[in-house]
């Protein structure tokens, strides 16, 4: 296993950069190979993470350690790839995306080419709590409100948040909402019994 490379960087393309040292040229994939561009023509170090399949054997290149290990860390998740976790890991700051992870806010994780609904989630089960000797100081863990609840009184919140699990849509729910708000000192099993009603009128 290759742990990084000095040498020059003498070529810079949109899929990779190659590095000469002791007169051979290494082609090394990275997230973005424009983010080297500062360093063409210099003496660099770009630590590597060597991809090996049956067919091909690849190079995949970083600026940090923390990247690599965050690119590492993404292979680990069912449905992610190298190209897809380099495509993630992009833009060279890793600390949204922790906190994302940490956060659970699947959202963000989304945004990211070839991330959908389920990888995202699938991203968070596998990865929350195991990436905390990244940038831990600089992470901050910010639970996203489920705003549906936001001002509610405890009882009403229960029921709401139990409609949810049930598979009621937050369109409906929105529309229960402020008559069963009016109802006062229930219980949370009352406001779902008397939510169920509203909502089979």
């Amino acid at each position: 296993m290759y742990d990084y490379i000095k040498g020059i960087i003498t070529t810079i393309t949109p899929e990779y950069i190659v590095v000469e040292t002791g007169q051979i040229g290494y082609q090394i994939i990275t997230g973005n190979p424009f983010s080297f561009q500062r360093l063409e023509g210099t003496d660099a170090q770009v630590f590597l993470y060597q991809h090996v399949r049956e067919d091909n054997i690849s190079l995949f290149g970083f600026q940090t350690t923390e990247e690599r290990y965050l690119f590492k860390k993404l292979l680990s998740v069912s449905g992610i790839g190298p190209k897809s976790a380099l495509a993630i890991i992009a833009s060279g700051d890793v600390v949204p995306l922790i906190t994302a992870i940490e956060s659970e806010d699947d959202v963000y994780l989304t945004k990211f080419p070839s991330v959908g609904k389920k990888t995202a989630r699938q991203i968070i089960l596998d990865l929350k709590g195991k990436l905390a000797d990244v940038a831990t100081n600089e992470i901050i863990y910010n639970v996203p409100e489920n705003d549906i609840v936001a001002g509610l009184s405890p009882a009403l919140e229960e029921a709401v948040l139990a409609l949810e699990a049930l598979g009621y849509s937050t369109r409906e729910l929105k529309k229960i909402i402020p008559k069963l708000a009016k109802e006062a000192d229930l219980t949370s099993d009352a406001y779902i019994k008397l939510a169920l009603r509203l909502m089979t009128k």
